[in-house]
Order: structure tokens, then C-alpha cells, then sequence
């Protein structure tokens, strides 16, 4: 488990100044804990896709916004990515809920390229969403790191460092539930 309050304070300390996307079950913890934040303004958006193009708005009216979505919505917000956040390079840090995850985990199925075959992707026992996530971010040359507990938490910081360096969106894999 993740504390929300200490995302929070991670993201206070980075100088978030709007959190935009669309809550799921991994993150309904911290989005909650955003209402009640008076310094970051949480936006949540109807398509995973319309949070990118929000965020890039925000960004070049000089705010300082994160994206908090799930990896179905991340799927779905591809072209968004690609037009709003890649291509516009912009120094976005992008939570997200890793949906299968922990199944993956209980079986010892690692969600690599050599994995991507017809079997695994139809198999009853996988969440194909987890198995097509990490290969996805690479192909799209994203960097990232998960986050799993409290302790993981520093990488906040050091994903809003790397991604103000390479001018180009960073995500934080969310694997256990925000409470």
C-alpha cells in the first residue's frame, strides 16, 4: 500500500499545481486526498486521452501538472501522447495504476516482448493490459519506475528530475493501491 498523503507531499514539494486524469481503483485513495489538497487543483477528465491534451494546455500557461491515469488509459491515450506530450516535449510525470500487475506477479509472467504471444495475450488467468504495458512504454520511449510502497516514494522526485532533463514524459508505474 501507498500512502496518499505522501504522494501528495511529494508532489507539493515538486510544485504540482494540477493533477489531471481519471480515477481507478489504484489511485482512488490519492485522487480523494486531492479534493481535500488546496494547493493542487485535481481535474478529472471523461477520456484518459483528454488528460494529455488538458496537462500540455496547463504546462504552456506556465502550471506545473501531473497526469494520473490507468495503463487501459494510457492505452487509449496514444495518439495523445504522441502529439501532446512527445512531440510538444514536455516534462510530464504520468502516474499510473498498473492494472494486472499482481497477477502477473502470481504466476512469474513477465511482461516482456518475447511474452507477447497470441497464448499469454488470450490466457483466462492474464490481464492482457499488464502483459502489453512495459513493452508499450519502451516502444514509445518512455522511461519509468514502479512504485509499490512508501519507500519507493523518492522516485517522485527523481521522475520530475529526469523528465525536466530529456524534455519528455517520465511514468510512475502505481502497482499496489493508494490508501
Amino acid at each position: 500500500m501507498i500512502q496518499a498523503r505522501l504522494i501528495i507531499d511529494q508532489l507539493k514539494a515538486t510544485q504540482v499545481t494540477h493533477a489531471v486524469g481519471l480515477p481507478d481503483n489504484a489511485t482512488a485513495a490519492l485522487w480523494a486526498a486531492l479534493r481535500e489538497e488546496s494547493s493542487i487543483k485535481p481535474i478529472t477528465v471523461t477520456r484518459e486521452g483528454e488528460a494529455f491534451a488538458i496537462a500540455a494546455g496547463l504546462w504552456i500557461g506556465g502550471a506545473h501538472p501531473v497526469v494520473i491515469i490507468q495503463n487501459t488509459g494510457f492505452f487509449e491515450s496514444g495518439d495523445a501522447i504522441r502529439g501532446c506530450a512527445t512531440r510538444m516535449r514536455l516534462p510530464l510525470v504520468c502516474f499510473i495504476g498498473y492494472r494486472g500487475y499482481k497477477k502477473l506477479a502470481s504466476i512469474q509472467l513477465q511482461p516482456a516482448i518475447e511474452n507477447l504471444t497470441p497464448d499469454n495475450l488470450s490466457r483466462a488467468d492474464v490481464d492482457s493490459c499488464g502483459l502489453l504495458f512495459e513493452p508499450t512504454l519502451r516502444a514509445w520511449g518512455i522511461p519509468y519506475q514502479q512504485i509499490a510502497n512508501d519507500t519507493d516514494l523518492p522516485k517522485i522526485a527523481q521522475a520530475f528530475d529526469q523528465a525536466r532533463k530529456i524534455e519528455s514524459p517520465v511514468a510512475l508505474l502505481i502497482t499496489e493501491d493508494t490508501v
